[in-house]
């Protein structure tokens, strides 16, 4: 008898460890698959990536996406190396069109353009062409693109109206531009030193690359296989020489350590600077200043009207464990409902053309109030090379462009050194991965 209740109870203990079983694997079957989306940008901007994600898990709810949140577009893009490096990347990640040719030279990257392909939600065509050219890699859709800013000027309404000046104006020239910086700058209290400048802008390639193209001059030999740089070709020299006149003959912007006490993009806010150069990228911080009035003009008009493109794009790495239900928030994210929600931050120009045409970006309500002047400017914007060692030609380059800036050395000279020391990057993103064309 007593063997019959030792039995029974031995089998009722297994059965209960199968049941046991059973239901941790049905709980493990209902858990959400967690999708890992790493992004970078301001509060504003940030609440607007979270605003998504619970839209998204609202509709998703078997989806999880874990975000992760860098604010230094610096930080984020050394935290993006380190990770990529280790074999450790997030799932999903936001990508300049300048720096994802690096990681898809690498075989880092899931090719997006076949699912693209096959989405009932969103296709090619309803972006704005030169948005899905420049994530375009070795003939294959890579990323899915979020934005289509470009460099425009952000200008003090106030401070225009205080010295009598009219707004600038569609079509305003160099030469409109540089006299609006001299009347802008201005000594307020008789000391011999600046309090007011009249312009701000970074000393680099990417600002001084629409002003080579609006000279009628070529950034590279060859937009399709670029070679080298072309700064010493006379119309790209006369730009550059433009641009440095803009510190050393005007003195309409701040000298190196004006700047390093306090950033250009800061004296604009404080309201100590009339005219900034920058992307859509600092409307959500413009938009807290309550002491003055703002809005945005295009670049001034050279030789020949010409911006350039700033975009990013939703890109998915290649290790991801789950690409089905990724793909899923990418499309969800790039699909006119996802691409609204994050307009509603101000930090981008929807790339979809649709909602880059309606009240989710031109919002009345909100300045700026020429947010049209985006719109305006796509037909003239170009792109640099999409290569896989562009970022550090960049840097190169930019190292020079900003020495002749301050005076350390000539145009000529910065030019010449440019050119000279970025030869071999070329050299290298062309031996092994050259790119197609994306302009």
């Amino acid at each position: 008898m007593r063997n019959r209740y030792l039995l029974s109870q031995h089998i009722n203990y297994i059965l209960l460890l199968l049941l046991t079983l059973i239901l941790l694997i049905a709980c493990q079957n209902n858990q959400p698959t967690t999708i890992s989306f790493m992004v970078f940008g301001d509060p504003a901007e940030r609440q607007a990536y979270l605003d998504l994600v619970t839209a998204f898990q609202n509709t998703h709810p078997d989806i999880r996406i874990e975000v992760t949140h860098i604010p230094s577009p610096r930080d984020y893009r050394t935290r993006l190396a380190t990770e990529f490096a280790a074999g450790t990347p997030p799932d999903i990640t936001l990508m300049n069109y300048r720096r994802y040719a690096a990681f898809a030279a690498s075989d880092l990257l899931e090719p997006l353009g076949p699912y693209l392909a096959q989405s009932t939600r969103i296709q090619p065509t309803d972006f704005y062409p030169i948005t899905i050219q420049a994530f375009t890699w070795q003939g294959t859709i890579m990323c899915i693109p979020q934005n289509i800013s470009s460099l425009v000027v952000y200008y003090n309404q106030d401070l225009f109206d205080k010295a009598g000046l009219p707004y600038p104006s569609a079509d305003w020239t160099w030469d409109d531009f540089v006299n609006t910086a001299l009347v802008l700058t201005r000594d307020d209290d008789g000391d011999g030193r600046i309090d007011q400048y009249g312009l701000g802008v970074s000393p680099s390639l990417f600002r001084l690359a629409p002003f080579i193209w609006q000279n009628n001059g070529p950034l590279v030999d060859n937009p399709e296989h670029p070679t080298k740089l072309t700064l010493t070709r006379f119309p790209a020299l006369e730009a550059l020489q433009w641009f440095v006149d803009l510190r050393q003959v005007h003195g309409v912007v701040p000298d190196r350590i004006e700047e390093a006490a306090q950033d250009s993009e800061s004296r604009f806010v404080a309201g100590t600077t009339a005219m900034y150069l920058n992307s859509r990228r600092g409307t959500p911080t413009y938009r807290q200043i309550k002491t003055f009035r703002w809005d945005v003009a295009p670049l001034p008009r050279g030789k020949q009207a010409a911006g350039i493109l700033h975009s990013d794009a939703y890109c998915l790495s290649r290790t991801a464990p789950h690409k089905d239900a990724a793909w899923t928030f990418i499309e969800f994210a790039n699909s006119p409902e996802g691409q609204a929600i994050i307009a509603q931050s101000g930090r981008t120009v929807p790339s979809l053309i649709q909602v880059a045409e309606s009240a989710a970006f031109l919002d009345p309500t909100q300045p700026p109030a020429n947010s049209q002047v985006w719109l305006d400017t796509i037909p003239t914007l170009k792109t640099v090379p999409v290569i896989s060692t562009w970022e550090e030609i960049e840097k190169i380059a930019s190292e020079e462009i900003e020495r002749a800036f301050y005076g350390d050395i000539t145009a000529e000279t910065a030019a010449s050194l440019a050119v000279t020391r970025t030869e071999e990057y070329f050299f290298i993103g062309q031996l092994a991965f050259p790119p197609l064309s994306d302009n």
